[in-house]
């Protein structure tokens, strides 16, 4: 295992623990820039207006509440969005946070 941080079966998640995950306005960024970048993503390259030690807090939470993994390339910590299990286990929730995001912008 290593340095890899623990993440949960996305079965095991409850909706409520999702749902306060993504009521953060940083952490539905996160979310939407992995989907908009169709690829993982290390943690210094989001678009993010908060301090590194905030950024780490909010990866957590989105890693606790199985809507991304966390593994290391080297020294850089990836992120991966699970949208498939995500999909899977709530279906269309991103899809609408998605839709919903993308309208106000």
């Amino acid at each position: 295992m290593g340095r890899t941080p623990p993440h949960p079966d996305v079965s095991q998640v409850e909706l409520q623990q999702v749902l306060e995950a993504l009521v953060d306005p940083v952490r539905r960024s996160i979310v939407t820039q992995l989907d908009a970048a169709g690829r993982d993503l290390a943690c210094g390259t989001f678009d993010m207006a908060v301090s590194k030690s905030t950024a780490t807090h909010h990866f957590k939470v989105l890693r606790e509440a199985g809507l991304i993994r966390q593994y290391y390339v080297g020294t850089s910590r990836m992120n991966a969005l699970r949208r498939a299990e995500m999909d899977e286990a709530f279906p269309g929730l991103l899809d609408a946070l998605i839709v919903r995001q993308a309208a106000r912008l």
